[in-house]
């Protein structure tokens, strides 16, 4: 490669890394609008967890429950964790990073998402590389400020279970907890994708329906830990959790908890309901309890 080229790749390189920068701006933009559009339409019952939603730089309400709930804690340490944090936008923590100016970690394990991402990350946000496994799962404590987070935001699309299981057995205890389940599963199975240390859904089966946690074994795991089940969302993708010790009786015990959903986004993909769904996985093999 001659001189001229090496200075139009460079320069071409940098072009790239200025436009990639430009959307990722865009995108941070367009979370506060829509943010601002949808948190003021909501009409809050504190006994209805669906009443609590709106979107800024979540996909399904998320940012909605999470900042009702924050705001019901007993105490704050403004920090968060999230592993499965895409572009530090798209994800649970961003209105908490970008909106409220709270401290944190995302962690993303898709190395070419994290570079091209990393110069827009929040102020005070540690923005990590690693695809977490129960083997490295350690090294997050290099990282990580507090094993007590306001909020943890689990979403790897295939070993949560055992990473949240490894977190737990380190000794964190975030006050309040967002972990995805895959509702084709249904809402009484309590099962699981057998533990693989580099699992990818997209590859582990061509529905991409092989994956993941069913709510009832995420009820499971975490009343182990005395934890609450809270709800899950709309859209039938997240489930969310809370430590009782954190919150006062009375606003836990007025909660009405939507137990099950379907998950929107499967359910327009296969236009039948998760009975379907898991027909055509049912013979993949399962961790069951």
């Amino acid at each position: 490669m001659n001189l001229l080229d090496k200075v139009y790749l460079k320069l071409n390189n940098l072009l790239f890394k200025e436009v990639r920068k430009n959307s990722l701006l865009v995108k941070i933009n367009t979370a506060f609008s829509r943010g601002a559009a949808t948190a003021c339409l909501r009409n809050i019952d504190n006994t209805n967890p669906l009443s609590w939603e709106f979107s800024a730089f979540s996909q399904n309400g998320e940012d909605g429950i999470i900042d009702y709930l924050i705001s019901q804690l007993k105490s704050s340490n403004r920090y968060f964790i999230e592993i499965g944090a895409n572009n530090c936008i798209d994800n649970n923590t961003g209105w908490l990073a970008y909106g409220k100016n709270f401290s944190g970690i995302m962690i993303e394990g898709d190395e070419y998402t994290y570079k091209t991402s990393v110069d827009t990350k929040p102020w005070y946000t540690n923005y990590v590389n690693q695809f977490v496994t129960v083997e490295n799962i350690k090294d997050l404590d290099k990282y990580v400020l507090y094993k007590n987070p306001d909020l943890l935001s689990l979403d790897i699309d295939g070993n949560d279970y055992y990473i949240m299981d490894a977190l737990f057995q380190q000794g964190f205890r975030p006050k309040i907890a967002v972990v995805e389940y895959n509702s084709c599963y249904g809402p009484h199975l309590s099962m699981t994708i057998p533990y693989k240390s580099d699992f990818n859904c997209f590859t582990a089966h061509p529905t991409a329906l092989y994956y993941g946690v069913s709510i009832s074994l995420w009820r499971q795991l975490f009343e182990k830990y005395e934890y609450r089940f809270i709800t899950v969302e709309n859209n039938g993708v997240n489930a969310f959790f809370i430590h009782s010790d954190c919150f006062s009786p009375e606003f836990i015990d007025n909660i009405n908890p939507i137990v099950f959903k379907e998950n929107a986004h499967q359910l327009r993909k296969f236009n039948q309901g998760w009975e379907y769904q898991f027909s055509l996985i049912q013979e993949m093999a399962f961790y069951k309890i």
